[in-house]
């Protein structure tokens, strides 16, 4: 795997990924996501994709996922992530709990290459809750 950062102005990067996609960070968080913020949304993004495909094999009716992420970092430099929790708001048509537990806990415990690289040296948490759709 290969990607490339590029400067733009101020504290604004480019990253380039092998595949051709692009995404802007800037370290002063004022016209996009920090780097920090990439790496805590790259979590929850890796184990999203987890938990839907999981729950789409068991044939739940998913609607809607969505991973609430918080994080906490050290007080000193480098200002490392300590503490990071992931909890995910799954909604569907009488989508089951049990399901959506075993999901959840493969994609920490098996899956997720980010959070599983992430918890050698951040603890990291999961939770969820599962919300009935409306119909219309």
């Amino acid at each position: 795997m290969q990607a490339s950062v590029k400067w733009l102005d101020n504290q604004r990067f480019v990253g380039t990924s092998e595949s051709g996609h692009t995404v802007v960070m800037d370290g002063d968080k004022t016209s996009a996501a920090s780097p920090m913020e990439m790496v805590m949304m790259a979590a929850g993004s890796c184990a999203s994709v987890d938990v839907v495909s999981i729950l789409k094999k068991a044939r739940q009716q998913v609607t809607g996922v969505e991973v609430q992420l918080s994080g906490e970092r050290a007080d000193a430099v480098p200002a490392v992530f300590t503490r990071m929790k992931l909890h995910f708001v799954v909604t569907g048509f009488d989508v089951s709990d049990k399901h959506v537990e075993r999901a959840v806990s493969l994609s920490a415990e098996k899956y997720c290459s980010v959070s599983i690289m992430l918890g050698k040296s951040v603890d990291i948490s999961h939770s969820f809750e599962v919300h009935q759709a409306e119909f219309g």
